[in-house]
């Protein structure tokens, strides 16, 4: 069985906060049930990597007010946040304080190849 869950957010649209939530809240319940969770961000939704961009993203009710506070909230249930190399080329490299390692492609396909690792892409 596997124990970890891998996030990779490339096609959401970043400036849809009903589409980039739903990331956010499966891996938040994923750590809460005590899976290792990474989310990697990377081609359009590698945006949300870059310092400023998520809080601008609001939502109109809830318990949140931007999509920052969401990253937030995984990072604090123990969600791993990365952001793949060529994204920086794209957004630049002043990324958000959660961002705790830039990886290349060889990394994501590793993981997502991994036994023990199921991968969800959004």
């Amino acid at each position: 069985m596997a124990d970890k869950l891998l996030i990779i957010m490339t096609n959401t649209d970043p400036d849809s906060p009903s589409a980039v939530s739903i990331p956010f809240h499966h891996a938040t319940v994923a750590a809460a049930m005590e899976y290792e969770v990474e989310i990697v961000f990377t081609g359009h939704s590698g945006k949300l990597a870059a310092r400023g961009t998520a809080k601008k993203i609001t939502f109109p009710s809830g318990p949140h007010k931007n999509v920052y506070q969401l990253i937030q909230a995984a990072h604090e249930a123990g969600v791993h946040f990365k952001v793949c190399a060529k994204t920086l080329d794209e957004w630049g490299d002043k990324l958000i304080p959660e961002i705790e390692e830039t990886v290349g492609g060889a990394y994501i396909i590793s993981e997502a190849m991994d036994e023990h690792t199921v991968t969800l892409t959004y």
